[in-house]
């Protein structure tokens, strides 16, 4: 039993559930995070294509075919989970979930550098 591939695959499948449950919530419920956006702030605009780009990084992070992209989804999915915490903290939402997902996406790139980068 190899922790490391434990450790990974489950901090990996939870980041990417949480990223594409996020971008089904951006198409399928898009009046309620229209508001969402509004109220915290941030141009409506960027909704879709906010979601079109978590599913490709969740596509680059499990297929791994590009070293690049990789990183980039990584980067992203840091970026967007830290913003997100932000954005809920400052106006008095909840955190929980944009945390977490702050925490998975870290310790996911870690194992995957110690278990893919030899």
């Amino acid at each position: 039993m190899n922790w490391n591939k434990i450790i990974y695959w489950i901090s990996t499948g939870l980041m990417c559930l949480i990223f594409i449950f996020s971008a089904i919530m951006y198409f399928m419920k898009y009046e309620m995070v229209k508001g969402f956006f509004e109220a915290l702030g941030y141009p409506i605009y960027i909704i879709y294509p906010l979601a079109v780009a978590k599913l490709l990084g969740v596509v680059a992070v499990l297929s791994k075919k590009s070293k690049l992209l990789l990183e980039w989804a990584y980067a992203g999915f840091f970026f967007d989970a830290v913003l997100a915490t932000a954005a809920h903290y400052f106006a008095g939402h909840g955190i929980g979930l944009s945390a977490l997902a702050i925490l998975l996406v870290v310790v996911s790139r870690i194992f995957h550098h110690r278990l893919y980068s030899k």
